[in-house]
């Protein structure tokens, strides 16, 4: 990773050069080993050419996404293109300076076309939201969640254990944005931002860049670390790619990727040891929970009751490091690196137990998700 901060006032590609330099050298590669190169691009963030051009890299292979199938896509682009031969080590990077952007351009500094010096007229399906005051996610979310309320139960006292046990991750890690304890005095008497989500329900904007090295099995003898294998992927979709008009809004597209993950693997949910679950807002955490099997359908409230199986000495320790609620806005890249740090034993302070063995990283909501199986090999 690159330094992280709510506003460095760098530029996004120079974050990017320090966070691959560091990837790369934490692989124990060398510039002259990349022969590929993979990004999440989205307006201010770094590309994949300009990068190529500014490390002087000489690739076989490369690509430039932005959203796709999910915001991680771009990692699992690199993954085929390993598994088919194309390259064999490729430097996979997001960067953003999303933090900066909102200190400088407002509140509103974030939302799309804001970052742009031109004003852009709204198509799609935005322009018939915005009239209704839903420029976010999180309205959308939000509306979800009420949902799953509605059906099952659900409480907000339920969802406070999300950002309640990842501060509590958070103030062992070093790189958080927000460390201090939280309780759940402070969480029902924060400001209400999207009913039912409250100030700590929504994830930070930050400044940051993660870089990640995809290498292929025989090409790994050697090198810093002992490689950790890619056991599985899914960007499954079958039902309508839609905001509004998805068949089960309690579930979103994050049902359909949660079954599918599990198609092309023998391990279980029960095999997992820690999870990195997308945090953006708290209740995509709790539909990637039932998604993806940890507990069954409307039952993610009672899951996470407590807080005791989310912990870090939990059945499913989930976002270690404090996730995007405490640790800042990685449009979801944040979740792989940490896993991968605690599968290697080198969580420090916040360190799952007993030595994990299977990770699983699941980024996205609404319309957008992929999950991916991480295991020491």
């Amino acid at each position: 990773m690159s330094a992280v901060g709510r506003a460095l006032y760098r530029h996004p590609t120079d974050l990017a050069v320090e966070g691959c330099l560091n990837a790369i050298a934490d692989a124990g590669l060398t510039r002259d080993d990349i022969d590929g190169a993979a990004a999440f691009h989205i307006e201010g963030s770094a590309g994949v050419v300009e990068m190529i051009d500014t490390l002087g890299l000489q690739v076989d292979w490369f690509a430039d996404l932005s959203i796709g199938p999910s915001q991680i896509s771009a990692i699992f682009e690199a993954i085929m293109a390993v598994e088919t031969g194309r390259a064999r080590h490729v430097i996979v990077f997001h960067s953003s300076c999303e933090g900066t952007v909102r200190t400088t351009l407002g509140k509103g500094g974030s939302m799309p076309g804001s970052a742009s010096a031109t004003p852009e007229r709204v198509s799609g399906m935005p322009e018939w939201w915005l009239p209704f005051g839903a420029p976010s996610a999180g309205n959308h979310i939000a509306m979800y969640a009420q949902r799953h309320m509605h059906l099952y139960g659900t409480t907000r006292e339920q969802m406070a254990q999300i950002p309640i046990v990842q501060r509590r991750n958070a103030g062992l890690y070093d790189k958080s944005i927000y460390n201090t304890p939280l309780t759940m005095e402070d969480y029902l008497n924060a400001r209400m931002i999207t009913e039912p989500f409250c100030l700590f329900d929504c994830d930070i904007p930050i400044d940051f860049c993660t870089a990640i090295v995809i290498s292929s099995t025989d090409a790994t003898s050697g090198l810093r670390r002992p490689p950790l294998a890619v056991e599985a992927t899914s960007h499954a979709l079958k039902s309508r790619p839609s905001w509004d008009q998805f068949d089960d809004l309690s579930t979103m597209v994050l049902r359909d990727v949660g079954l599918d993950l599990w198609k092309h693997t023998d391990l279980t949910p029960g095999d997992v040891d820690v999870a990195g679950v997308y945090d953006g807002f708290t209740f995509i955490t709790m539909a990637w929970l039932e998604a993806l099997g940890f507990c069954g359908k409307g039952e993610s409230g009672a899951f996470i009751e407590g807080g005791q199986r989310i912990s870090l000495e939990g059945e499913l320790p989930i976002n270690t490091n404090g996730g995007q609620l405490s640790s800042g806005r990685m449009h979801g890249w944040g979740y792989l690196p940490e896993v991968c740090l605690q599968l290697w034993g080198d969580g420090g302070a916040r360190q799952v137990p007993n030595g994990p063995e299977v990770g699983v990283v699941a980024s996205g909501g609404g319309v957008f998700a992929g999950a991916m199986l991480v295991t020491r090999s």
